[in-house]
């Protein structure tokens, strides 16, 4: 067995580990990780409640507008997606990667803060591979998806979508999701 069917081997029984972890019934990999972050944010609001609840609660939300930045970029393979918010968005990588599945994009490489802010960084294409999986979950949640991005069996731009498509909808995301705090 080579080095890269063990890696994938592993990748997998971890990846099903994290399924059975948050009882999903997903089979797609992203559905899998979009449950999973589903997961952590209704732990987050348990928690959130359990403070209340003791009066220990240093969590405040604003209902002010956030400023926010948002880039795509169009790649050779897929596209390049920038989010920046000044402050902790519980809930919004959920809406971000709901958005991506309604696309029809797979994360193929990510890497996401939510500690003080909200920062993404996220590569969106089609997979035709499983991709090389590493999921660090602690409170500074970060999440790192690798995957061969330039694999020549890829669909470049997701069947018509381009930048500005995808754009406006991680827009709309976070709006949506905005009007739900």
């Amino acid at each position: 067995m080579s080095s890269r069917d063990r890696k994938k081997a592993s990748v997998y029984r971890k990846l099903q580990r994290l399924r059975s972890v948050v009882n999903s019934t997903a089979v797609n990999k992203t559905s899998i990780i979009v449950d999973a972050s589903r997961y952590i944010e209704e732990l987050k609001e348990k928690v959130e409640v359990l403070n209340q609840e003791t009066g220990t609660s240093g969590i405040s939300t604003s209902q002010n507008p956030l400023p926010m930045q948002v880039a795509v970029e169009a790649l050779e393979k897929g596209f390049l997606i920038n989010v920046f918010l000044e402050k902790n968005c519980p809930g919004l990588l959920v809406s971000i990667l709901e958005t991506f599945e309604e696309l029809g994009l797979d994360v193929l490489d990510a890497r996401v803060s939510c500690q003080e802010n909200f920062q993404l960084e996220a590569i969106g294409g089609e997979l035709m591979e499983f991709p090389l999986i590493e999921c660090k979950c602690n409170f500074d949640f970060e999440f790192l998806r690798n995957a061969e991005l330039f694999d020549s069996q890829n669909q470049s731009n997701a069947e018509g979508i381009d930048a500005q498509m995808v754009k406006q909808a991680v827009m709309q995301a976070i709006s949506k999701w905005s009007e739900n705090i």
